[in-house]
């Protein structure tokens, strides 16, 4: 960690009062009749109200601001001083310059404070003391300003008088040294000389040339075909051979064993050997040990992909089956419709009838006609598994190997499923030859016992097809699991382990503000019931929001009609914006934010052209151009350009960069105009792809016959995109939307968050009001939404009038506060990093029978919907301001169109951790668009008003700074220049390269 990490704007808030609200200043600066006796032992009005703001400040902040009398704001004074003195006598924020001219004046006041208070001064011994507390916390998360928080509350809490900024960011910063110390020495039952020689040996080039295995492991198929599963259990098998799969790493929490990991795979194996041991090994260590994780899931992950694709051919083959049997069942229908005309046709006598029948039809095909029409009285292949036993040849090149070398456990034993997968094991593996006589039958679905039972026999292909059907969406809802996985593990090692959630909640929710569930559901109600009333009479008015024959009617909303004079200002700010190249952009920005610094080591590089190769990487990636053709157009060598790209443009890398290019865009005076910060929606867009691309899937409203993916991107209320996942375009929005936002580490505070309608479900209600976050969504069908009724006491029931939607649901709120721990842990393991809101949405919503937790957090998430839809309705700003927003992310889209130009706008990396990194250099790019137009729409607006031109400043708000067709993005073509050619009119040809 760097010695100082923060930015100017982020320390300016450790260093100056806040300015708080009236719900604060009740909280905090309210003064208990003991506070008053201490304060009235002081001499004069003056001194009696400085004490009562210092001790206000101390308790409720843990320190005391340096020159807080000259930054402290009036009605924190007028607070403090109208509980102290009344009338006229009351002081005021002036008469505290005169506070403390003596200095043993105000050291014997601040020593009388912490005696009262019982804080004592922060000592330089206390630092070795947190150190060690820091470690423990650094194991969990190293992240700088997530440590620095950790701390400030942690001298809160011990009330020790926090020091200043500088120092706790310097102890902070020097952490990572001793993070990695604590890592080796928790891993010391590990130390053993073979294992040493193991690990240097993953970065040692073999005498074959080939890859490293460090390189190898870190490789991801990119098609489903049994070769690539064969390939990637081998990796498993290698894994296992070091013995990774008997290692218990449970002293080393997940988080830091991610982090190292990814250290490993984003950098050389030259840059690894280079590392002391003592850290190169545990970094290697933790790489093994997640490799071992992510290939465990990939490999459940493509088997899925696997069946899902085999189930979609088997019913194109059934279609064209059923197409080929109606087109011959139309032809015999015919043919034996003339037969029967010969034969009541009275013309026709008896002994001629059979040769005149055969004389217009031959016998052999009116048998096969026949034989056609008696078939349609038994019909065959009715589903498509009779066609999916087609493909059980290819399903036996891999599924051997994958039975063998991954352990399955099952969690739902109510059926006799362990016993079948355990047979079929035997069976694909040799083990035994064919089905005994008494066979596990009792998990066989009815639309696989008409392939698995015909003619009362067992099948055994087709009952080994059905085994591994099922261990395929067992494994999705959770039902069967492996331990060594991250999303196939048992559902209970998603969440915080029960035993340290029982010993230690409060310390884990404290940086969360406790997390009182039972609290907040009390408040919940409330809120609820004093929507109620308002919304019933509200319907009852019959005005745009009104009931027709009992259906809710919301009509939609109206196109804004901006001012002409926002049409014209926006008019002459296009017209003004210098034509600039995007590469001069991308240049130009750097010189104002130097976000190019987080793509580079911290060595100066060796190669001169470091910087020009980066700025090109990152329009490669961003513009969707291939690196040789870029190298080929910008005379840089492809070689050097190759090398910038894979080793500096990582995921963390390009976050990093982006991180503080949204910084610097929220700083802009302008940018406050367009929002506070604190409002963000999210939306996907899709791109085609080509090839064989693993992740990519058939959409054909967008990809047409082809397929592709989606770039998921969260847009703020300042025009700034913080945030971008891919994920597979057939998935639902909803799961991802709430990963980015917990993952922001800008100076955006996102405290809403709305998304089109696709984008939201009952849990996503519930998981965003967990983390102390509001979900906005668009509804478009808001008159089919289920809302939900407060399930009451039979023997009190409560007088709630409800308006005449759809109430047809209950929450049953004794039963919510009776779980409230429940939903204390699930917060707490998302706050916290366990886990992602996305993985564990994703397997609640696969979870096929409705478990307590599933049932709690619906539960929760149907009151946070209902209280929403209340709001929704009644207030229109929220209508606008939700809209507004997500037209702000469809403007973003437009300019991410223009800018993707490369490639016929379709993917061709097959990769997922590339095309992730696309991702991130198209959102960079973006921004480095909106940070460039904003500052030029600042300097503009100070023209215009020099030039007497009338800026109002509530057109300010409709102003966009996404505007690009003054930007230059394909660079620029000479047609002017002397073409240099030879005597013979032709240019010298090119000479080969030498034979090394």
């Amino acid at each position: 960690m760097p010695a100082t990490f923060l930015t100017t704007a982020e320390r300016d808030q450790y260093i100056q009062i806040p300015d708080l609200d009236e719900r604060d200043l009740q909280q905090g600066f309210y003064l208990t009749q003991p506070d008053l006796i201490f304060i009235q032992s002081f001499h004069g009005a003056t001194n009696r109200l400085a004490i009562g703001i210092q001790l206000c400040l101390m308790r409720y902040f843990g320190f005391l601001y340096d020159g807080w009398k000259n930054q402290i704001p009036d009605k924190m004074v007028s607070f403090v001083s109208h509980q102290l003195e009344s009338g006229n006598n009351a002081p005021t924020t002036a008469d505290l310059i005169n506070y403390g001219n003596r200095a043993m004046t105000r050291s014997f006041h601040f020593q009388q404070l912490l005696r009262y208070l019982n804080f004592r001064k922060w000592q330089p011994m206390d630092e070795p003391m947190f150190e060690k507390w820091l470690i423990l916390q650094g194991m969990e998360h190293d992240n700088e300003r997530y440590l620095l928080n950790k701390l400030c509350q942690k001298l809160h809490q011990d009330k020790i008088l926090r020091p200043s900024i500088g120092t706790l960011e310097r102890i902070i910063g020097g952490i990572d040294e001793l993070l990695h110390t604590e890592t080796y020495q928790r891993l010391s039952f590990l130390w053993q000389p073979e294992l040493f020689n193991q690990l240097d040996n993953l970065l040692q080039t073999p005498e074959t040339g080939k890859l490293t295995h460090h390189r190898w492991l870190c490789m991801v198929p990119t098609v489903n075909t049994p070769k690539s599963f064969r390939q990637i259990l081998d990796k498993i098998i290698f894994l296992k051979n070091i013995k990774v799969d008997s290692w218990d790493l449970s002293v080393i929490p997940s988080n830091r064993k991610k982090r190292l990991a990814n250290i490993v795979r984003n950098n050389s194996n030259q840059y690894l050997q280079r590392i002391k041991p003592q850290r190169r090994f545990p970094l290697l260590v933790c790489f093994l040990w997640e490799t071992l994780l992510d290939t465990t899931d990939t490999v459940l992950a493509m088997y899925h992909d696997f069946w899902t694709q085999a189930l979609s051919d088997a019913k194109k083959s059934l279609e064209a089956y059923q197409l080929g049997v109606i087109k011959s069942q139309t032809q015999a229908v015919k043919t034996l419709t003339k037969t029967v005309e010969m034969v009541v046709d009275d013309t026709i006598e008896n002994q001629y009838l059979r040769s005149k029948i055969f004389e217009n039809l031959s016998k052999e095909t009116i048998q096969e006609a026949l034989h056609i029409v008696l078939k349609i009285t038994k019909p065959a292949h009715q589903t498509p598994l009779f066609f999916l036993l087609k493909t059980y040849a290819r399903f036996k090149q891999f599924t051997p190997y994958l039975l063998r070398i991954l352990d399955f456990k099952v969690a739902f034993s109510k059926d006799n499923f362990e016993d079948g997968l355990e047979l079929v094991t035997e069976l694909q593996n040799g083990t035994k030859r064919k089905l005994p006589e008494s066979v596990p039958t009792h998990f066989i679905t009815q639309s696989w016992q008409k392939v698995v039972i015909i003619d009362k026999m067992l099948q055994a292909p087709a009952y080994e097809l059905c085994v591994l059907s099922v261990l395929n969406d067992r494994l999705q809802s959770g039902d069967v699991f492996v331990e060594l996985s991250r999303k196939y593990a048992d559902f209970n090692s998603f969440l915080i382990p029960k035993t340290r959630w029982q010993a230690a909640s409060p310390e884990i929710c404290l940086p969360f503000g406790g997390l009182d569930m039972v609290k907040r559901i009390d408040e919940k109600v409330l809120e609820l019931t004093n929507l109620l009333g308002p919304l019933v009479i509200l319907l009852s008015q019959g005005t745009e929001i009104r009931l027709e024959d009992g259906i809710l009617v919301v009509p939609p909303l109206e196109a804004e009609n901006l001012p002409e004079s926002v049409k014209d200002l926006q008019e002459q700010i296009n017209k003004r914006l210098p034509r600039v190249g995007l590469v001069e952009m991308i240049r130009e920005v750097d010189t104002w934010v130097d976000y190019a610094k987080e793509l580079r080591e911290e060595l100066l590089p060796r190669n001169p052209e470091h910087d020009a190769l980066r700025f090109a990487a990152l329009l490669s990636n961003a513009c969707n151009l291939t690196l040789a053709d870029l190298a080929r157009s910008s005379d840089l060598d492809y070689h050097s350009l190759w090398w910038v790209a894979n080793n500096y443009f990582s995921d963390e890398n390009l976050k990093r960069a982006n991180d503080l290019l949204v910084n610097f865009h929220h700083g802009q005076w302008i940018s406050a105009y367009w929002g506070d910060g604190t409002l963000s929606s999210s939306d996907g867009q899709r791109f085609a792809t080509s090839g064989k691309i693993r992740n990519a899937q058939a959409l054909p409203k967008y990809f047409g016959y082809g397929k592709g993916i989606t770039f998921y991107t969260h847009t703020s209320d300042q025009y700034s995109q913080y945030g971008t996942k891919v994920i597979s375009s057939t998935e639902r929005d909803a799961p991802y939307v709430l990963d980015e936002i917990l993952t922001n580490e800008t100076e955006l505070t996102i405290i809403e968050h709305t998304t089109d309608t696709h984008g939201y479900s009952d849990l996503i209600f519930a998981f965003f009001d967990l983390v102390n976050k509001r979900f906005a969504p668009r509804l478009r069908d808001i008159k089919n939404q289920r809302l939900c009724k407060i399930k009451t006491d039979k023997e009190n029931p409560a007088e709630i009038q409800y308006p005449q939607l759809k109430f047809t649901a209950t929450v049953n709120i004794d039963y919510l506060k009776k779980h409230a721990d429940e939903l204390k842990r699930v917060a707490a393991s998302v706050l916290t990093g366990t886990v992602t809101a996305s993985l564990l949405i994703n397997k609640l919503q696969s979870y096929p029978r409705q478990n307590n937790l599933m049932y709690v957090l619906q539960s929760y998430g149907q009151l946070v919907k209902t209280i929403f839809i209340c709001k929704y309705l009644l207030q229109l700003p929220l209508r606008h301001r939700i809209n507004t927003q997500l037209n702000k992310g469809e403007q973003l889209h437009n300019l991410r169109v223009y800018l993707w130009f490369g490639g016929d706008g379709t993917i061709r990396k097959k990769q997922e951790k590339e095309q992730q990194i696309t991702a991130r250099c198209l959102n960079l790019l973006t921004n480095i668009v909106m940070v460039w137009n904003t500052v030029y729409i600042q300097e503009i607006l100070k023209q215009l008003q020099k030039e007497g031109y009338e800026v109002h400043e509530k057109d300010l708000v409709h102003i966009s700074p996404a505007p690009f067709e003054h930007i230059n993005r394909l660079g620029k073509y000479g047609f002017k220049d002397e073409i240099r050619l030879q005597e013979n009119g032709l240019r010298a040809l090119r000479q080969p390269p030498e034979k090394r």
